[in-house]
């Protein structure tokens, strides 16, 4: 394999390599074809530009021709992993799961080509362990270990239960890699307590050296960690001109991050992109690149436009929508039926952050009537700089 690909490969997005970079790299230099798996719980419908990160890095080495192997954890995601969570998580169903996974597949696929990949399923084999397998399989690791993680030692201190069932976890994931006889995991760093136990076991039982690319997280748009909660995300099911948008907004020291880790464009390409220009142009290529590769360049140009138009030269878009409502609705009310937020909790957020405006006017109070800031029962109601919406109220 060629060098330049390889030291790629080990250093774009890369936090850390388990255990030792240089032997991977003669592996990989080998040119022999390698085991590696990423493995998801779908405990989620929708992926974030963050989630992407790990898929990136699947599919450079289902471009290079590596045995690659996308395994939906059905059987882990009934337990659920708590690596990030301060509580233990809902139970699933299968047939939740099942859902989830379809929704996840036609995100991912803006990213990952499926066709390059084999898809396996955790229940294949870990329903099959009887029960002196799994304490075969327990035996391997030390409840001590488990215990001494951070979170879950926040939980114990706290008084707060943490499920025996929870540190069969990381075992769980262990005889996935296991099984699957695998050369190579890849995960966030969250998940390397996780992956580690896959090495311990083809360690211990298969005397086998294999390898963990922890991969970097991507910042969400404010510089905290991407998350629905706090509205940062940028969701690969987002359109074009709120992609575009939420491009724009990220602040200036997350540039090359966003490149990097968001983007498969060259490195040499970044660079380029990147000297002697002002943030306010970077951002808008950066955008650019970024809408073209989850949608298309006709789209992005196209959102590069509304954006100019209605961002920063402060023009109400050609297709704003109207919407008819009655008098009586407060301002989150409004905002809820409009689509302009999702929730309540949202609404009010967007409020307390001053991001709601009616007729270019700061509101702030989310149960004021609507139509009292309506001029003859009509009003532009906009949420941040890119969304807008026409309001007519009517009689109930």
């Amino acid at each position: 394999m060629n060098m330049d690909k390889i030291d790629e490969l080990l250093t774009r997005g890369v936090a850390n390599i388990i255990s030792n970079k240089e032997e991977l790299r003669k592996a990989l230099s080998s040119n022999k074809k390698l085991n590696v798996y990423l493995g998801i719980d779908a405990t989620a419908t929708r992926i974030h530009l963050g989630h992407a990160v790990v898929l990136r890095k699947l599919e450079e080495f289902a471009k290079l021709g590596h045995n690659v192997t996308f395994l939906i954890g059905d059987l882990t995601a009934l337990i659920g992993d708590t690596s990030d969570k301060d509580t233990e998580r809902p139970v699933l169903t299968s047939e939740q799961i099942q859902e989830n996974f379809k929704t996840y597949k036609k995100q991912a696929e803006k990213i990952l080509d499926f066709s390059k990949v084999t898809i396996r399923y955790n229940s294949e084999w870990l329903n099959k362990l009887s029960f002196p397998e799994i304490v075969k399989l327990a035996q391997q690791f030390s409840f001590g270990d488990f215990g001494s993680r951070e979170l879950i030692r926040k939980r114990i201190d706290a008084g707060k239960r943490v499920g025996l069932h929870e540190a069969l976890y990381p075992a769980m994931q262990g005889y996935d890699s296991y099984f699957l006889d695998t050369d190579i995991q890849i995960g966030g760093t969250d998940q390397t307590f996780n992956m580690q136990a896959g090495r311990t076991l083809q360690k211990n039982w298969r005397n086998k050296e294999s390898f963990i690319i922890a991969m970097e997280f991507l910042m969400g748009t404010d510089g905290r960690k991407m998350s629905k909660t706090w509205g940062n995300a940028i969701w690969l099911d987002d359109n074009p001109n709120d992609m575009f948008a939420k491009v724009m907004a990220i602040n200036d020291d997350l540039i090359s991050q966003y490149f990097i880790l968001g983007t498969n464009e060259d490195i040499r390409k970044i660079k380029e992109i990147q000297s002697g220009k002002n943030p306010m142009e970077v951002k808008k290529e950066l955008a650019k690149i970024i809408v073209t590769e989850l949608h298309n360049e006709k789209e992005a140009l196209s959102a590069k436009e509304n954006f100019e138009k209605t961002v920063q030269n402060k023009e109400m878009p050609n297709d704003i929508q109207t919407k008819v409502i009655n008098e009586t609705q407060t301002v989150v009310d409004v905002l809820i039926e409009s689509g302009l937020v999702s929730s309540k909790s949202e609404a009010k957020r967007l409020l307390e952050q001053k991001g709601v405006t009616v007729n270019d006017k700061q509101v702030t109070d989310g149960t004021v009537i609507f139509n009292s800031l309506t001029k003859n029962g009509e009003a532009f109601i906009r949420v941040g700089k890119r969304k807008f919406v026409k309001i007519k109220t009517a009689p109930k």
